[in-house]
């Protein structure tokens, strides 16, 4: 009897929370607000520093088992966020990535303007090889407001030339305007301030895109669709670590933006029409061991480098990508790839080993989609994790090509793979924790859902339907599978796993890691 009582005053207020943020019960949506927090990820929230955030998990849906895309990075997951798309579909595989028709001798930027310009100017704009959100909704009509601390929201809504509702929509990214006619609506509610400089943690850059967004962009009214991309708790946790102090007050100055949005939308009256989905690009771990692999690589006769200078055949590119690395053999010498296969299934560092052409003890890069045609490395890794504590409590290390003691992301570790994820609003059940597995690649396909948008071509993720008010579809069932390889080099033993869930056609990467031992 005492549970029952207990139970029912939980769901008394868990209904009234919900009313009190200005969502109606059963009320059908017009709008779709999607905030991403950068970095943050799940065990972070909570009352004490998230407020907000903590009420809409408990009066919305909290998606308890969200994934990541690996590599578990910014671009690859803003990619993923923008398109409903693993790499393999997008094109987009990391942070920096070598392609020598854009870049002769070094890896560049995948969301730098530049690099992004002169790859559309060369595949007559298909450098995303599918549309984006924005763009799937401009096309029907829907303009768009994207707002970004960062500049991986130029993926998002990159066209320069504009007509129909793509004219009407706008782009804040990094502190510039696209189109640049809305510069002075944008300013507005900026307080005619220009993007401030950085900061750790990152809160006036971040205040300034919030303001841009729901002081200036709104103020001719809320569209279908927006979406705000915060800097925090990324920047904090880079410099400081998950759950150091800095870390910690970006995330409660993240909320603080997160309750200045909800406080306009009631404003505005459109609070009870607004879906509002809260997620992440990545999660976060502590860096727990710094390794040298150019060096590494260099002591075992290996022509490696992190810039080349007019590479000869077999020459190998090493490009950090915090917690994996990629490696790009220059003509792709196969003799030098399985040398330097051998060479990382024999160190304490390497996690999961993925590789352009089959080999022994690895995985094909299409074992995680990471193998679009036109962007070929040869071999790229995952660093190894292990689940200790950092100085401030927070688990989940590995080991890096960077600085020891900082945080960071990219590998698949379960703590950079699960991303935060909660959804509250009219569409959406109420008090609901979800254990079915989800990843930003549903996110697109969800909100075209929401907005009864067809997608114009087969997507990659699927739609939340059992965390939908009106969904009569059953939940669906994951299935679940553990693939293995292994390898035998001198007096080693190599062997690692990925572990992969799939829910209906949408595949999920749960983690992935190896164990070395004497044979």
């Amino acid at each position: 009897m005492k549970n029952f009582i207990m139970k029912r005053t939980i769901l008394k207020l868990v209904a009234a929370g919900c009313l009190s943020l200005g969502f109606s019960l059963g009320a059908a949506s017009e709008h779709v607000v999607v905030v991403v927090w950068d970095g943050m990820r799940p065990d972070f929230v909570s009352p004490v520093f998230t407020p907000n955030l903590y009420s809409l998990a408990t009066n919305g849906v909290f998606f308890k088992n969200h994934h990541a895309l690996f590599i578990s990075s910014t671009e690859v997951n803003g990619t993923g966020i923008a398109t409903g798309c693993h790499p393999e579909h997008s094109g987009i595989i990391a942070n920096l990535d070598y392609r020598p028709h854009l870049g002769w001798l070094a890896a560049n930027p995948t969301e730098g303007v530049d690099n992004i310009r002169r790859a559309d100017l060369l595949t007559q704009g298909k450098y995303l090889r599918v549309p984006t959100l924005a763009e799937t909704l401009q096309q029907a009509g829907i303009p768009t407001y994207t707002a970004g601390t960062k500049p991986v929201v130029f993926l998002h809504d990159r066209a320069n030339k504009r007509e129909g509702a793509a004219a009407q929509s706008v782009l804040v990214y990094a502190g510039n305007v696209l189109p640049r006619s809305a510069t002075n609506i944008v300013f507005k509610g900026t307080e005619d301030s220009y993007f401030p400089s950085n900061s750790i943690p990152n809160r006036n850059r971040d205040q300034w895109t919030t303001k841009a967004l729901a002081k200036g962009l709104w103020r001719q009214g809320v569209p279908k669709y927006s979406l705000l991309w915060l800097s925090e708790p990324d920047a904090s946790q880079h410099a400081n670590a998950p759950g150091s102090p800095n870390a910690l007050a970006a995330i409660e100055h993240n909320d603080q933006q997160l309750g200045e949005l909800l406080k306009i939308l009631q404003e505005k009256k459109v609070a009870d029409k607004t879906d509002i989905i809260i997620t992440a690009d990545h999660g976060f771990s502590t860096i727990g061991r710094q390794v040298d692999v150019l060096e590494a690589l260099k002591r075992n006769k290996f022509r490696a480098f992190r810039r080349f200078d007019d590479p000869e055949k077999g020459d190998i590119l090493v490009v950090g990508l915090g917690g994996a690395m990629s490696f790009y053999v220059f003509e792709h010498d196969d003799a030098v790839t399985k040398r330097l296969v051998s060479f990382l299934q024999t160190t304490d560092f390497t996690g999961v080993i993925f590789t352009r052409n089959p080999m022994p003890g690895t995985f094909p890069l299409s074992a995680v989609h990471l193998n679009p045609p036109d962007v070929e490395p040869d071999v790229v890794i995952s660093f190894r994790w292990w689940p200790d504590r950092n100085e401030h409590g927070a688990p989940g290390l590995f080991a890096s090509d960077g600085g020891k003691g900082a945080g960071s992301h990219g590998s698949l570790s379960p703590f950079d793979m699960r991303p935060n994820l909660v959804a509250c609003g009219p569409s959406f059940k109420r008090g609901v924790i979800s254990e079915l597995p989800t990843g930003n690649i549903d996110i697109t396909p969800t909100v075209l859902h929401l907005l009864g948008v067809q997608p114009p071509h087969t997507l990659d993720g699927r739609v939340w339907h059992e965390a939908l008010v009106n969904s009569d579809k059953p939940a669906p069932t994951p299935q679940s599978k553990k693939i293995e390889a292994s390898a035998e080099n001198g007096i080693f033993r190599w062997r690692q796993y990925l572990s992969i869930t799939q829910v209906g056609n949408a595949v999920y990467f749960d983690e992935g890691n190896s164990q070395l031992e004497w044979r």
